[in-house]
């Protein structure tokens, strides 16, 4: 995305180096994170930043070998914005000095003005109760400033919290202004995006139009494939994919008989009917339920279903005449993750996609249209392709379906209790206006029977878990804390509307130590 401004973070490996780049995207600027140790003066220059923003990170500068910046990042005449351990690269760089050890601060804090200076540049607009709640996190500090640099503000464990050197339009701070812990921290982004001349000009209409145009470019007159998995990103990325190319797309929807109730008729209805994109509907359900007969390991489901996923795929991929392309839902983190300077689970990335190892083997190139935007970018982007929202906003549904909320074996019987109890569930949620405070929403069959008393008779049925939590990237997450009220009420219409289910339970088990899915 050459045509945008472009602002670089350049990440020494902190938590949190995505946020910032969130909170840059919010504020309509294109930004991309670029590992320390993958940037050379060269390929710096190249990028042609319009502003840099130092990461934070776990290593102390004081040890030998630590990550370093290019020098060159200094040289380019741009603002620098260090943050955390890339203040203390900044002033190690730069000529000041860093201290490590006995000097640490974590969680909140308060920084006071230092004297004579109650801010301007990035710090315009604070200070303006006296002083300023942050985040911190770090145990090394700055205890020199580098030529050029004065002091802003203060505390208690930084006596540089706060720096910069306005002829150079350099600033530093050792806390995390991405965090919302640090309230004041979005006005710093604010600060500095307009100091460095972003005009705000990242919109996801100016995304659509571009990704359109490279798309074009990419694949001329040739064929495209597509994974349908009917979930926002692949379901996006084929939108657009079409507008682009239109009937040079072709979508492979695999039903593994694995799905919510009605989804496949509502997929299929929606790239059908609404877009008119040609779309295989493979209905491989025996295929996959005969496999999964007698199986009760969690490991084991995972494994066949995505095995029997990529061989039933690719048959129906080879039977798409000149087809050259596989387009994927790629996203941005997982192009962060694959290149991390640590390493990164790159190996493992496309494992998780529903066509995992489907390129090498058929010789495919890949379409990523989306590998630029975060999650809720891809939402933005839905709704600009006019998608409806209930695709746009759906919860995270797994690739192995239904089969990882059945532990034990699976039966045909306990799926089909099992959707009917989950749509229930789900309708609740809407009915109480909660669907999107909610991250994920489902309801699992538990492999025991109970006893119960249904109209003077004995039941001996079903136990199901409502499983609802809150989370931010699904990595951790905790419980939603329903009312009883809602609780009763919910379990209440599952039994009396779902035959073979006589008790609820609610399963208020944060991650860690559970996981989101039951397997």
């Amino acid at each position: 995305m050459t045509q945008h401004q472009r602002l670089l973070i350049i990440d020494f490996g902190s938590q949190v180096t995505q946020l910032i780049a969130r909170r840059l995207r919010e504020l309509n600027v294109f930004c991309e994170i670029h590992p320390y140790n993958l940037l050379t003066d060269e390929i710096l220059r190249g990028l042609n930043p319009q502003a840099v923003i130092l990461s934070g990170g776990p290593d102390s500068v004081t040890r030998p070998g630590s990550p370093r910046a290019p020098q060159a990042v200094f040289e380019l005449g741009v603002p620098v914005f260090g943050i955390c351990y890339g203040q203390q690269v900044m002033m190690e760089q730069l000529g000041g000095k860093v201290e490590a050890g006995h000097h640490a601060e974590y969680g909140r804090a308060f920084i006071a003005p230092a004297e004579g200076h109650k801010g301007d540049g990035i710090f315009a607009g604070l200070f303006q109760t006296g002083r300023e709640e942050v985040w911190m996190s770090h145990g090394d500090r700055v205890t020199a400033l580098a030529p050029g640099f004065q002091v802003i503000g203060t505390s208690q464990g930084a006596p540089f919290a706060m720096i910069a050197d306005e002829g150079r339009r350099f600033y530093a701070v050792q806390f995390h202004p991405e965090v919302h812990h640090t309230p004041g921290g979005r006005q710093m982004l604010e600060n500095f995006v307009r100091l460095a001349g972003f005009t705000g000009d990242w919109t996801m209409a100016g995304y659509r139009d571009e990704a359109i145009r490279k798309i074009r470019e990419q694949v001329g007159d040739r064929r495209v494939i597509c994974g349908l998995s009917g979930g926002v990103d692949s379901s996006v990325a084929a939108v657009l994919i079409h507008e682009a190319i239109g009937d040079q797309l072709t979508c492979v929807f695999v039903d593994h008989g694995l799905l919510r109730l009605n989804e496949a008729e509502e997929v299929v209805t929606m790239f059908r009917d609404t877009y008119n994109i040609p779309l295989i509907h493979a209905d491989e359900s025996e295929l996959f339920l005969g496999a999964l007969e007698g199986v009760s390991d969690p490991e084991v489901k995972r494994k066949t279903i995505g095995r029997l996923f990529i061989d039933v795929f690719q048959r129906y991929a080879n039977g798409i005449e000149g087809a050259e392309f596989l387009a994927q839902g790629t996203l941005y983190p997982d192009v962060i993750e694959s290149v991390s300077f640590s390493g990164g689970p790159s190996v493992t990335i496309k494992s998780h996609h529903n066509v995992g190892g489907l390129p090498e083997k058929m010789g495919l190139k890949l379409v990523e249209p989306l590998r630029e935007l975060f999650k809720d970018e891809v939402r933005a982007l839905g709704r600009e392709l006019g998608l409806p929202e209930k695709f746009i906003g759906r919860h995270p549904f797994p690739g192995p379906g239904l089969a990882i909320r059945c532990p034990g074996e699976i039966t045909r019987d306990k799926l089909e209790i099992l959707r009917k109890a989950d749509a229930v569930f789900i309708d609740q949620i809407r009915k109480h206006g909660l669907y999107d405070e909610i991250w994920q929403a489902f309801v699992a069959i538990l492999p025991v029977r109970t006893v119960g008393v249904m109209g003077d008779g004995r039941t001996y049925d079903y136990a199901c878990a409502l499983r609802a939590v809150t989370s931010v990237d699904g990595m951790t997450a905790d419980y939603y804390p329903f009312t009883h009220d809602f609780l009763g009420e919910t379990a209440t219409r599952i039994i009396n509307e779902v035959k073979g289910i006589n008790r609820c339970t609610y399963d208020i088990t944060s991650k860690p130590p559970g996981t989101i899915e039951w397997e």
